[in-house]
């Protein structure tokens, strides 16, 4: 029955019977990786281990929302840097977790643009967290590249970044 579909999905008909302008005739398979065709199969960021991924930026963007809310509302006067870096990471995780499980190329765009963010924050704040602990008295969600929360924060970018790549939109033919 696959094998059925595919013929039909690659005759040059238009499914009513007549035949396809040539225009938008398909030759094959090389066509399989067109315009037309390409982002049923590569724009599906939120299917398979993608659904893992989105879900653990899920629960990361929840409670780095709920951590920074209580540590800005009851004890900002103890460490305001570590509590709004706090915050800063609990707005790129809630971005990512929305961009990603959204298909379009504008939502893979975010989507790479937060995780770029976040890798970098990981990056940037566990360097300073171990080199300069007098600003940082107090964990954020990177301190210390995320030994916190069992280093996840350090390797969830990575593999974004990885299933992005994998999962990116073909080119667009224009």
């Amino acid at each position: 029955m696959e094998e059925a579909e595919n013929v039909s999905a690659n005759s040059p008909h238009d499914g009513t019977g007549n035949p396809a302008a040539p225009a938008s005739r398909t030759t094959g398979p090389a066509d399989a990786g067109s315009a037309d065709t390409a982002p049923a199969t590569t724009d599906t960021r939120n299917t398979g281990p993608g659904r893992l991924l989105i879900a653990v930026y899920a629960v990361f963007a929840i409670s780095a929302t709920a951590r920074a809310g209580y540590q800005i509302l009851t004890k900002f006067s103890e460490a305001p840097l570590a509590y709004l870096l706090s915050a800063f990471a609990a707005a790129v995780y809630v971005v990512a977790t929305v961009s990603l499980a959204k298909p379009g190329r504008t939502a893979f765009k975010v989507s790479v643009a937060a995780v770029l963010v976040e890798l970098v924050g990981v990056l940037v704040v566990g360097a300073l967290s171990v080199f300069d602990s007098v600003n940082f008295p107090h964990e954020t969600v990177w301190s210390l590249f995320g030994r916190g929360y069992g280093f996840i924060p350090l390797l969830l970018p990575i593999l974004g970044l990885i299933w992005l790549y994998r999962r990116r939109p073909a080119p667009r033919d224009h």
